[in-house]
C-alpha cells in the first residue's frame, strides 16, 4: 500500500501529472469576518420611509444600487427637469468637437415668446452656447433651451427627435420628450426610474475632470443675463445641505400636472447618491423633503471600501516549492453599499486549498472571497498569486515524498497543522 502510493507521488513529481494532495493534507481555510461592508445588492431591499413625494428614485452612483423608491415606474410629468435631456444633447455636441462652448447661435422669435422661467433673451440677438446653458440650467430659462434646441438641429422638433433617440440609448424605456423646455403636453411623459437613468448618464459621461466647463454649471447658485441676475432653484445648493451634503447638481421643475419636483446629486464619504423626487406640493415641501431625504440617506449608507486591487488578502503554504508561502492578492476592488442593519448581517469567507502545489505563476488564481449577507452569496472575486514559485528539484521533491509517506502531513513542506 505504502509503495503504491509511493509510486503514486512520484510519478506526478516526475512528469508533471496533475495530482492531488491526500485528505489530510487538504485544509479548506474559511475565515468568516463580520464585516462592515459587502454585496451586489439586486436581491435586497430598498430603504422605505414615509415620504410626501408622490414620485421617488434614489440610488448610489458607482454600482446603480437602489436605496430608495416609490412609483418608480409610474408615469409621470418631469416639467423643467426635461432640460437636464437638453443639456445632454448640447453637452454631448461639445463633447465630439462639432459644438463650441464660443459657438454664436440667433435667438428666434419663437424662442423669445416662450412664457415660463426665462432668460429674457432678445429676438435676433447672438448668444454663445455657454451663455445658452447657464440661461438654461441656472435660471431655468425655456427661452434658452429653445434657442438651443433650434441652434443645433434647425427646428425644436427636429431636437426632440434627437432627445428621444438619445433617451432610447440611455435605456429609458418609459420616457417621450416633446419639447426641449418641459412645457405642459399631452404626450410628455416619463418616469423617476427615466429621470434617474438620465441623471446618472450626464455625471458618468461628462465627467469633471475631463470636462470641467459642464455639469458643474449644475452646481452655479445664480447668473446675471441681460444684466437679470436670477438664482439656481436647486433648494439643495444653499445652506448647510451644500456645505454637508456634499450636493452639487442638478434641476428642479414645476408644473400644475407635475407638482414640485427636484433631480438631485452629492457626494460624501465616497459616495455619490442621484435622488430623483417629484409630486410635491409646494416649493417649501420640495426644499425640506429633498434636504431631509438626501441626509437621512448619507447617514443609513456607507460605501465600505475592504480591499483595493491587488491588496494582500492572506497568505497559503506551498507544497513541493521553494518558497514556504505566497501572498493571496485581491483580483479587484471588494466595495459595496450597505445600508446600518445589512452591515450587521454580512460575512466574508475567504477559502482555498492548503497548501497550494507548486509550481505556481504570478496571478494564477489560487482560492476566492465570497460575500454573503444573511447566509445568501451575493459576490466573489478571485484571490491571485503574488509572485512566481518554481517547484522544488527533484532529488527534493524526492525526499519530501518520502518524508510525507513515512511521516505523514506534519512534515510537508508548507503544511501546517490540521
Amino acid at each position: 500500500m505504502i509503495l503504491n502510493n509511493f509510486y503514486t507521488l512520484l510519478s506526478g513529481i516526475y512528469f508533471g501529472r496533475k495530482w492531488h494532495l491526500k485528505p489530510q493534507l487538504r485544509r479548506v481555510l474559511s475565515v468568516m469576518l463580520l464585516l462592515l461592508g459587502a454585496g451586489v445588492f439586486p436581491a435586497l431591499a430598498e430603504t422605505q420611509i414615509p415620504t410626501a413625494a408622490k414620485y421617488v428614485m434614489v440610488t448610489e452612483f458607482e454600482t446603480g444600487r437602489v436605496l430608495m423608491e416609490k412609483e418608480k415606474d409610474t408615469p409621470m410629468k418631469p416639467a423643467s427637469m426635461a432640460k437636464i435631456m437638453t443639456s445632454y444633447v448640447v453637452f454631448s455636441r461639445i463633447k465630439d468637437g462639432s459644438l463650441a462652448m464660443e459657438d454664436q447661435i440667433l435667438v428666434s422669435e419663437k424662442a423669445w415668446k416662450m412664457g415660463g422661467s426665462r432668460s429674457f433673451l432678445k429676438p435676433g440677438t447672438r448668444y454663445s452656447v455657454k451663455e445658452l446653458l447657464y440661461g438654461m440650467i441656472v435660471q431655468s430659462g425655456n427661452d434658452a433651451a429653445v434657442v438651443l434646441a433650434e441652434g443645433l438641429a434647425g427646428t425644436e422638433e427636429n431636437f426632440v427627435q434627437e432627445m428621444n433617440l438619445t433617451a432610447q440609448k440611455l435605456g429609458m424605456k418609459n420616457t417621450n420628450f416633446t419639447n426641449s423646455t418641459g412645457w405642459p403636453h399631452p404626450d410628455l411623459t416619463t418616469t423617476a426610474e427615466d429621470l434617474n437613468i438620465l441623471a446618472t448618464a450626464l455625471i458618468r459621461d461628462f465627467p469633471t475632470d475631463k470636462y470641467p466647463d459642464l455639469y458643474p454649471i449644475y452646481s452655479v447658485k445664480n447668473y446675471t443675463l441681460n444684466d437679470i441676475k436670477q438664482g439656481n432653484r436647486n433648494p439643495l445648493l444653499y445652506g448647510r445641505s451644500a456645505a454637508e451634503n456634499g450636493v452639487d447638481g442638478l434641476k428642479t421643475g414645476y408644473t400644475e400636472e407635475s407638482g414640485y419636483g427636484l433631480i438631485g446629486s452629492a457626494i460624501k464619504n465616497d459616495m455619490r447618491v442621484v435622488m430623483v423626487l417629484n409630486g410635491m406640493e409646494s416649493k417649501k415641501e420640495r426644499s425640506t423633503e429633498s434636504a431631509r431625504l438626501m441626509e437621512y440617506i448619507q447617514r443609513e449608507f456607507k460605501n465600505y471600501r475592504f480591499f483595493a486591487s491587488g491588496d494582500k488578502v492572506d497568505e497559503a503554504d506551498i507544497w513541493l516549492g521553494q518558497s514556504a508561502k505566497i501572498g493571496l492578492l485581491a483580483e479587484k476592488e471588494v466595495s459595496r453599499v450597505l445600508s446600518r442593519s445589512e452591515r450587521m448581517k454580512t460575512e466574508i469567507g475567504v477559502s482555498w486549498i492548503n497548501p497550494v502545489p507548486a509550481p505556481i505563476q504570478r496571478g494564477q488564481k489560487i482560492g476566492e472571497v465570497s460575500i454573503s449577507i444573511e447566509g445568501k452569496t451575493v459576490d466573489k472575486i478571485g484571490l491571485m498569486a503574488d509572485r512566481d514559485v518554481k517547484q522544488l528539484g527533484m532529488f527534493e521533491r524526492l525526499g519530501a515524498a518520502l518524508s510525507y509517506l513515512i511521516l505523514g502531513a506534519s512534515s510537508a513542506p508548507g503544511s501546517t497543522a490540521q
